[in-house]
């Protein structure tokens, strides 16, 4: 009788290859800092990175879903710390955030996605799924923490606990953002407790007292 071997499935085409990956998004962060939106281009990206033009089409279908991401990784850096309390966690992951938006190449790119998104509804559902949603998981665990150790009440209706989750995540991107963007404006240690206590007053939380 003939034997019959088991074949694994051939994959077609290279494996993607994480570093290129990070250094074309690298690249095309240093090309918005150095060229601006306008003046970026896929050829330029590739040659900074030292890849083939069409390595970055396999990977992204055009300018605007590259940048995105490459905005997006950034912001990925973001972490809630677990300082015992809700006050302090929000304190720091506003610090952190501002410490990001201080980065040149975070705030170019973030700058530029944000004024083309007004004239291209694609690029702001990009934005939409590719860094917000995304950075919701920040107030989402914060929230859960804050309810385990009795601090927030628990919302038992789960599409108003969703809304207010949005909620939560607009007051602090779009406080910190035009803070740090548009007043140009320090987010120092005083400024993000005394934010964190307007905020956490509104949820009906109130910061401990310092001992």
């Amino acid at each position: 009788m003939p034997s019959h071997r088991l074949t694994r499935p051939t994959r077609s085409g290279r494996p993607r290859s994480a570093a290129a990956d990070a250094a074309i998004l690298e690249a095309t962060r240093a090309s918005l800092v150095d060229l601006g939106w306008s003046k970026l281009t896929m050829g330029d990206v590739a040659s900074r990175a030292g890849v083939a033009k069409t390595t970055l089409y396999r990977r992204w279908a055009g300018k605007n879903e590259l940048v995105v991401d490459a905005v997006a990784v950034l912001f990925d850096e973001l972490e809630l710390p677990d300082l015992g309390s809700l006050a302090a966690d929000v304190e720091a992951v506003v610090l952190q955030f501002a410490a990001l938006l201080e980065r040149p190449e975070t705030r170019t790119a973030l700058m530029a996605v944000v004024a083309e998104s007004t004239r291209d509804e694609a690029l702001r559902d990009r934005i939409r799924n590719s860094i917000v949603a995304r950075q919701k998981r920040l107030v989402l665990q914060g929230r859960e923490r804050a309810q385990r150790r009795g601090e927030l009440p628990v919302e038992p209706d789960g599409e108003v606990a969703a809304r207010t989750a949005d909620l939560i995540f607009d007051v602090i991107a779009g406080a910190v953002v035009h803070r740090a963007l548009v007043s140009a404006e320090p987010v120092d240690t005083d400024w993000a407790r005394r934010f964190t206590l307007l905020l956490l007053s509104g949820l009906g939380s109130a910061p401990r007292p310092a001992s």
